[in-house]
């Protein structure tokens, strides 16, 4: 196909169909037009008819018919971005008026440790409590982006400490060594910890302060590094090393036995943190989810 000459003037939304963007979008998610059919309640036919349709309004191929299926041209996937972000935030903001109101959004982080260990179990009553606010939760490693992520909060584990951003303390997070029971059989003061691994997080003072706590500053910690505790944890639970992690958010494990702290040696290495960006002043929603948070047993 040839280009459409647009010299006459700018190109003219009203005039492509939804429709056909709709199916376009749905097409270039599945590369198949027969899936794309499914999605939408239509037929493989009426997908096909829709983005030739397209293809002919824009004056360029979007797809290329192969052997194997569908490919994406470089003008399918430039459009494809574009207009999957609008279907996206169009179908956001359709889903605040569910139940015939208005309802809210609220986009939280958080990282994973602190959403699997305390706040899942928790959320029920918030949402119970506030079912006109639609929480959006989302985890991440303690690595966040609050503006690029376009979030409201963003829970973190640390020292309450960086720039451009308020934090207010959610609770204190004291860490000690946890393993597995068979592992903690071989463990009877610290400094036989120099004979396991020691699985470790990505920040690199949490074992070297907690083994100068522990009166055993020589041992050097060597073992598997993780981007997050809940994963660390998992892999001490199957005696694959000791984890060094916050306490309070693996109690289920340590109250039914599966996970052991063999020592009783706690160190202050952060606290759990509720932070958003200075330059955004709270809505509604977000102080209702805050006075939530810092009051919930």
């Amino acid at each position: 196909m040839s280009a459409t000459n647009f010299s006459n003037g700018p190109f003219n939304i009203s005039s492509v169909s939804l429709s056909a963007l709709r199916a376009f979008e749905a097409a270039a998610r599945h590369l198949s037009f027969t899936r794309a059919g499914l999605e939408l309640s239509v037929t493989q036919a009426a997908i096909s008819h829709q983005v030739k349709a397209l293809e002919e309004r824009l004056g360029l191929e979007l797809f290329r018919r192969t052997p194997r299926g569908l490919v994406l041209t470089d003008e399918g996937r430039a459009l494809m971005v574009p207009v999957g972000d609008t279907f996206e935030r169009l179908s956001r903001a359709l889903g605040q008026f569910e139940g015939g109101r208005l309802k809210e959004v609220l986009t939280v982080g958080a990282v994973g440790t602190f959403a699997v260990g305390w706040l899942l179990e928790r959320l029920p009553d918030f949402q119970a409590r506030h079912p006109a606010i639609d929480l959006r939760l989302l985890t991440n490693n303690n690595k966040v982006d609050l503006a690029g992520e376009s979030l409201d909060y963003a829970i973190k584990f640390g020292d309450g400490a960086w720039h451009g951003i308020h934090a207010e303390k959610i609770m204190a997070a004291p860490c000690s060594a946890v393993c597995s029971p068979q592992t903690a059989r071989r463990l009877r003061a610290p400094q036989d910890l120099s004979n396991l691994p020691l699985l470790r997080s990505y920040r690199a003072s949490d074992w070297p302060n907690w083994l100068d706590k522990a009166g055993v500053p020589g041992i050097a910690a060597r073992g598997p590094l993780f981007d997050s505790s809940w994963i660390m944890v998992q892999a001490a639970l199957r005696g694959e090393g000791v984890a060094l992690v916050p306490v309070a958010m693996f109690r289920r494990e340590l109250d039914s036995g599966l996970l052991v702290q063999p020592f009783e040696v706690e160190a202050d290495l952060g606290s759990y943190w509720l932070t958003r960006l200075m330059s955004r002043p709270p809505s509604a929603a977000m102080t209702l989810f805050r006075d939530w948070l810092l009051t919930a047993p």
